[in-house]
């Protein structure tokens, strides 16, 4: 990342960063405090857009601070940002993929440039600590990147096919992979750099022009985003940024013709119904759809204790548990169940909790009043039906009782057929159970409906074992820097099974950039 050529930060190696990183961040969240508030217009056909009603971007760190207003686009909002995105597809389509290439370079080099502020805002608005959202823009610029190298490495998808055995004639045969049109984007709260960032840079090195319709709870860093893409000199509506209601806004553009594809990033819930209504369409349309997960860690009696406690731990209650890769389930083999449970009670009791921004900070609050209050009933739930023996209760100190915080916790004794064994919670709150052996756990751990991320402790033998019957896209063994989080691209390409995912192409790997382009095969007959 910029200023720091020696260190490369992704998430496996955030945990001991240069103090470089802490001083720029702590610069730029100055610069960024002292400019809270400001109105933040709709990105529509190269210009600004500002309309009568607002919506108020406020920090679960704390309610009373105004991060800024954003714009509460309408149906109309939607409908112009589709225009805009198609008008300009001819043009940026037939721009050679060099040139669209180096266009996504560029931004993503600004990106980096601003890495400390983008990253202080992120932090502010989505209550995410220091390091992490530092990591989730230096990922949003790394997929950009990691999007032109495919794009390069395939020589822009143009394939020389055989020749058709003709007598007296000669046959050429090219494949192409083309882009479809005009792509939607909508991007979710808990990672707003690096879960817009991969689906645009991607779309737009395709060829595709982009709408980006963000969380309502995080617009602030898409927008922010927008902004490097604007700069390095994306023209004028190729890339289109709404903001407003997911009901009324959100529905328009789903609803709409004009959309040539999508990529949605969320809850399976939301994501199945915008699956169903984009069905509903003339004919088939492209749709990637990342939907969750419920991650299990398996720990082997043959496990390293503490590499496997240090990895639970950190993929648990990371960003507050508000991972679609959080460690939500832990299954351990019976001879080490109390040896496990013993140890990832110390390292969660020592987990800090507070201002996110703060250097000291593990947990920050979660992201809005509703998750806050689903916290509270799922604990209520969890002491009743089993025994939470660390957490389960908000934050009532004098300087956090204006944010959303939550306890990390931890929960045993609770039977394997209850529902929050199945259910995602995505709050900071893991079930730990004990089973006989490792079949036990692997029928435990593929008894869901999702399948994104698994992580396993124990010998490498096993570990081969494990990779061969998990059902899930991400898989990591003996990993103490996240059992179950972590991924990067170009490293850990992402992506999941069954409920979690609807490609089988994981983004940041080497088959996810054709997801956004179809083939095209040309045929020329010349005689001889």
């Amino acid at each position: 990342m910029s200023g720091s050529t020696a260190f490369k930060l992704t998430y496996s190696t955030m945990y001991n960063p240069p103090e470089e990183l802490h001083t720029r961040f702590e610069e730029a969240l100055k610069k960024v405090k002292s400019e809270l508030g400001k109105d933040h217009g709709l990105f529509i056909g190269g210009q600004d857009r500002f309309v009568e009603e607002k919506l108020e971007d406020r920090s679960p760190i704390d309610t009373e601070i105004l991060l800024g207003t954003f714009q509460k686009g309408s149906a109309q909002d939607a409908a112009d940002a589709l225009a805009a995105a198609r008008k300009a597809f001819p043009e940026w389509s037939h721009t050679p993929w060099q040139d669209r290439v180096a266009l996504v370079r560029r931004a993503a080099n600004l990106i980096n440039e601003r890495v400390f502020e983008m990253a202080a805002v992120l932090s502010l608005e989505v209550g995410k600590n220091r390091m992490e959202s530092l990591g989730d823009i230096a990922e949003a610029a790394d997929l950009f990147r990691f999007a032109c190298d495919q794009m390069e490495a395939n020589r822009g998808f143009v394939a020389q096919m055989q020749s058709d055995p003709l007598q007296g004639y000669e046959s050429s045969n090219i494949s192409v992979l083309r882009p479809y049109g005009v792509w939607l984007v909508i991007s979710p709260f808990n990672f707003p750099g690096a879960l817009t960032g991969g689906p645009v840079g991607h779309a737009l090195a395709a060829g595709n022009t982009v709408v980006i319709k963000p969380a309502s709870d995080t617009p602030w860093t898409p927008r922010l985003l927008v902004d490097c893409l604007r700069d390095a000199g994306i023209p004028d509506g190729v890339v289109n940024f709404v903001t407003g209601p997911g009901s009324t806004l959100g529905q328009a553009l789903v609803d709409s013709p004009e959309v040539d594809g999508v990529t949605f990033t969320g809850s399976y819930e939301v994501g199945m119904g915008i699956y169903r209504a984009f069905a509903n369409g003339k004919y088939v349309r492209p749709i990637i759809l990342e939907l969750g997960g419920k991650n299990p860690a398996i720990v082997s009696k043959n496990a390293d204790i503490e590499a496997a406690a240090a990895g639970i731990v950190r993929s648990a209650f990371g960003l507050q548990g508000q991972k679609c890769s959080a460690c939500s389930r832990v299954l351990v083999e019976a001879p080490v169940y109390d040896q496990v449970v013993e140890r990832v009670l110390a390292l969660t009791q020592k987990l800090s909790i507070g201002d996110p921004t703060d250097r000291q900070v593990f947990l920050g609050p979660v992201v809005n009043r509703s998750s806050y209050r689903d916290y509270q009933a799922f604990c209520e739930e969890l002491g009743r039906d089993g025994k939470i023996i660390v957490g389960g209760k908000t934050l009532k100190d004098s300087e956090l009782v204006r944010g959303y915080f939550c306890e990390p916790t931890l929960v045993v004794d609770l039977p394997f057929e209850h529902r929050l064994w199945k259910q995602e919670m995505f709050l900071p709150i893991t079930t730990i159970g004990k089973v006989e052996n490792l079949e036990e756990a692997m029928e435990i751990a593929n008894r869901v409906d999702y399948g994104l991320t698994a992580g396993f402790y124990g010998t490498e033998e096993e570990g081969e074992w494990f990779f061969d019957k998990i059902q899930a896209g991400v898989n990591y063994v003996n990993r103490p820097q996240g059992a179950t989080t972590g991924a990067w691209p170009g490293f850990q390409p992402f992506g999941g099974w069954k409920a979690s995912g609807a490609t089988g192409k994981n983004a940041g790997g080497p088959y996810y950039l054709q997801t956004y382009m179809h083939e095209q095969v040309r045929t020329v007959i010349r005689k001889a």
